[in-house]
């Protein structure tokens, strides 16, 4: 048990230096871009769900939060916030970074996520788009999940932690399991290779938290779960965008709606994956 705990906080310590220069350089693009970005979306049109996709892959939930933000004002489509929800990796890009995960594999993790997020988007347009008004709306909490008023070297500070948090946890929990039980027992626990796998990522990603997002990278890491299932849960988490989008949004129904068809979307979409037989 002592090997594995040490194990653990080295790992962890060896990849804490570059998630926290990944986190400091997402923030100041993210603080850059923000503005522009939300008025982008704003102006988009029929084009929305193609914008959203793109710019739901710049990293950290603030797109998504922004994209709720104008969706409960009916200033977006809701194909163009299922668009920017599916494209956004939450923690993922900085794990991958701080893990050594090659560029190319990072690149097409990306590339299949905002194309996904696109044409999703534009059928979800096709099929439910009605007519929009513009209403007044609120930032609600945008600031305080991001603590961005202090800047972005506290914010970068606070999510390193946060994140190195759960990968240790999930680090250590993952070694115990597998010097206990064995590589072959974890696997079957997340139905490896099995149809249904993309049931249960999907349905972890959609845990409004970044932890969910930790987990199914590290997993993938680990080679315990395939490609299809780990698209399956990045595609259904969108960060605490959904915390926002049910305490803000009224409209119970309409919530449910958007989270059914995004763990569809996700299941549908990592059994495709995998068994098309798509490797990176």
């Amino acid at each position: 048990m002592l090997d594995i705990i040490l194990d653990t906080l080295i790992d962890a310590l060896k990849i804490l230096p570059f998630l926290f220069i990944t986190f400091l350089l997402m923030e100041y693009f993210e603080h850059k871009l923000s503005n522009k970005s939300k008025e982008t979306i704003k102006k988009s049109g029929k084009y929305g769900p193609i914008l959203g996709g793109i710019i739901g892959a710049f990293p950290q939930c603030g797109f998504s939060v922004a994209a709720t933000n104008l969706f409960i004002g009916r200033i977006i489509t809701l194909g163009t916030l299922i668009s920017v929800y599916l494209s956004t990796s939450d923690e993922m890009l900085p794990i991958l970074i701080s893990e050594g995960a090659k560029a190319s594999v990072i690149f097409k993790i990306l590339l299949i996520k905002v194309v996904i997020g696109i044409i999703f988007g534009i059928i979800i347009d096709l099929i439910f788009r009605k007519t929009i008004e513009v209403n007044h709306i609120h930032d609600i909490c945008e600031d305080d999940h991001c603590d961005c008023e202090h800047g972005i070297f506290k914010s970068s500070v606070k999510h390193t932690i946060k994140v190195i948090l759960f990968i240790i946890a999930i680090s250590f929990v993952l070694n115990t399991a597998m010097e206990k039980f064995g590589e072959e027992a974890l696997e079957k626990l997340f139905l490896k290779d099995n149809i249904f796998s993309s049931f249960i990522s999907s349905l972890v990603g959609l845990i409004p938290n970044c932890g969910s997002s930790v987990v199914i990278t590290e997993l993938y890491l680990n080679k315990v779960i395939t490609l299809g299932s780990t698209i399956a849960g990045l595609l259904t988490n969108s960060g605490v965008a959904l915390i926002l989008l049910f305490k803000s949004n009224h409209n119970m129904k309409e919530n449910l709606k958007i989270v059914s068809l995004m763990y569809l979307i996700g299941i549908i979409c990592g059994i495709v994956i995998d068994l098309i037989g798509i490797t990176i």
